[in-house]
């Protein structure tokens, strides 16, 4: 019992900071919440250790971060979402005979939670359970795209967290946000041989009604085979399984 009113108060702070659209000094979030600037302090040190809170060192301020957003949006990974995905992803597959996946941003990491092989295509590295550094998937690549700044800073706080595969992938802070800020003006991701030599992929990010990415949609080809006018055509068919999957999400929320 000795430790719930500290776990009270770190939930407090979490909602205070949910309310509010810009980051809070830690003396607002004393003042506001009538505690003491040193407990505010610890809490948010370990919130921010937790990966569910970010300290923005500069503007010294606080907001939520991805652990505080992975939690909030948690409803939206389960089963009915899992099965909605399940049966737009077939349905894909089938229209482009490539092999599609689901997969959901975990921190710096994408983890996949669906695969549909298509007849006659090589398994791939990126099957149910795998974790990949989201930097270099074209999944990761949609859903960082879609998040603030400066939670995308916090996550690569130096060049040293980002990671390479095969000599590929952001080599630099510089190079993904150029990357990301890319694909937020094409409105899709893309990578070619990050994940496995030899084969490509295009992603469309799944947003809710906040704009928040909950999950992505990709197809993978042998990078030979699909020119750039194919990718293209290929990334317009993922978007629109992206669309319908965030519909049935604001679905549930209207209801």
């Amino acid at each position: 019992m000795a430790n719930a009113p500290a776990a009270g108060h770190a939930l407090d702070v979490l909602t205070l900071l949910g309310r509010h659209v810009a980051p809070l000094p830690a003396s607002a979030i004393a003042r506001d919440l009538g505690l003491p600037r040193s407990t505010v302090y610890h809490l948010l040190a370990v919130l921010v250790d937790r990966g569910f809170v970010v300290h923005l060192r500069e503007e010294r301020r606080y907001g939520l971060g991805s652990a505080a957003y992975e939690l909030g949006s948690a409803y939206a990974r389960q089963e009915p979402l899992r099965w909605v995905a399940q049966t737009v992803l077939t349905r894909l597959v089938a229209q482009t005979t490539h092999s599609g996946h689901f997969a959901v941003l975990d921190g710096r990491d994408v983890l996949y939670l669906l695969e549909e092989r298509a007849p006659g295509r090589a398994s791939l590295v990126t099957e149910i359970g795998v974790r990949l550094p989201a930097t270099l998937t074209a999944s990761g690549l949609a859903m960082l795209a879609r998040l603030p700044a400066q939670q995308v800073r916090a996550l690569w706080p130096s060049r040293r967290d980002l990671v390479r595969r095969h000599d590929r992938g952001p080599a630099s802070l510089t190079e993904l946000r150029r990357e990301l800020a890319e694909t937020r003006r094409r409105g899709w991701a893309r990578e070619d041989g990050s994940v496995t030599i030899g084969f490509a992929s295009v992603a469309g990010a799944v947003l809710d009604h906040n704009g928040h990415p909950q999950g992505a949609v990709a197809l993978t080809f042998p990078a030979d085979e699909v020119d750039e006018d194919g990718r293209e055509r290929l990334a317009a068919q993922v978007l629109d399984a992206t669309a319908r999957i965030a519909r049935h999400i604001r679905g549930r929320i209207a209801r």
